[in-house]
């Protein structure tokens, strides 16, 4: 039989089941997430703008501003035939996704395409903050890559920084 002592009893344990995961949690983790943006983004595959990168790379902004700290972005590489990416880094992680064409991705600083893994289309890579890596192409390969800004390209050997040729 249910009693108003009952439901009295019943209500404090529920103030109890709300009170204690609430002092569980981090002040931090208690604030409001950031407003979700009222708009929506389309981006049509002809309106994409490519810009020269290295010989037989090109690269586009697809969303975001790349270079803002804290700036989420999308970019994507296309790489016509053989291309080679020397060994290089970024000062934030880095997550790939083959959209076409077939990627070899090698981790360290050797440059070696025999440690090297092979992705192709829609194989996704995940390289961390200033992990050293370098890539391989035989044919037409886009990529899309995706972060939080400021997305930076340092060589590990700087001659091979292909905006470096004409500063000597």
């Amino acid at each position: 039989m249910y009693t108003p002592r009952m439901h009295s009893a019943l209500r404090g344990i529920r103030a109890v089941l709300l009170v204690v995961p609430l002092a569980a949690t981090p002040a931090s983790s208690l604030a409001q997430a950031p407003p979700a943006p009222t708009h929506h983004t389309v981006v049509a595959a002809e309106a994409i703008q490519w810009k020269p990168l290295r010989p037989g790379a090109e690269i586009a902004v697809v969303s975001g501003d790349p270079n803002k700290q804290g700036s989420p972005f999308v970019l994507r590489f296309r790489y016509r035939g053989k291309a080679r990416i020397p060994p290089h880094w970024h000062p934030t992680d880095e997550h790939l996704t083959i959209l076409s064409g077939t990627f070899k991705l090698g981790m360290g600083k050797s440059g070696d395409e025999g440690e090297t893994t092979r992705l192709g289309t829609g194989a996704y890579a995940f390289v961390a903050a200033k992990m050293p890596h370098y890539a391989w192409t035989d044919g037409d390969t886009v990529i899309q890559v995706h972060g939080v800004g400021p997305f930076v390209i340092n060589y590990v050997n700087p001659a091979d920084d292909p905006n470096a040729a004409g500063k000597k």
